[in-house]
C-alpha cells in the first residue's frame, strides 16, 4: 500500500500527538519501579490512544464519525494530564515536567478544536 493513503501523517495535530507519546515515555522512565503496571499503564494507554484514535478518525468517510474519533483523542488527552497531575501530587514527576506536560497538551487540544470544527463545517 502506497505512502499516498496514509494522509493522517499530514496532520500538524497527528504530529504532535505523536511527540507527546514520546515525551510521556521518557517520563514514565522516571516512575517508581512498583508502578510500572499501574499508573505507567495507565498512562501508556491514554497517551497513545490520542493519535491512535486520531487516525482512526481521519480513516472514516463520514464527517460524523470523525468528530466521534476526534472527541475521543481529546478524552485521552485529559485523561493523560489527569493522570500526570496525580504522578506530580506524588512527586513522581517535578514542576518542569508538569508545565511542559500542560503545555504540550494545550497546543494539541487547541489543534484538535480547530480540527472538530472543521469537521464540523463539512456536510457528509
Amino acid at each position: 500500500m502506497s505512502t499516498q493513503y496514509f494522509t493522517y501523517r499530514d496532520l500538524r495535530v497527528y504530529q504532535h500527538a505523536k511527540d507527546y507519546v514520546i515525551f510521556v515515555y521518557a517520563l514514565l522512565k522516571q516512575f517508581p519501579k512498583e508502578e510500572q503496571y499501574a499508573l505507567c499503564d495507565q498512562l501508556r494507554r491514554a497517551c497513545v490512544s490520542i493519535p491512535s484514535n486520531l487516525v482512526e478518525g481521519m480513516s472514516r468517510a463520514s464527517s460524523k464519525e470523525q468528530l466521534h474519533f476526534i472527541e475521543i483523542a481529546y478524552g485521552s488527552l485529559c485523561e493523560t494530564m489527569c493522570q500526570l497531575e496525580i504522578a506530580h501530587d506524588l512527586k513522581f514527576i517535578n514542576d518542569e515536567d508538569l508545565r511542559e506536560a500542560e503545555t504540550r497538551s494545550t497546543a494539541i487540544a487547541q489543534m484538535l478544536s480547530g480540527l472538530r470544527n472543521k469537521r464540523l463545517t463539512v456536510n457528509d
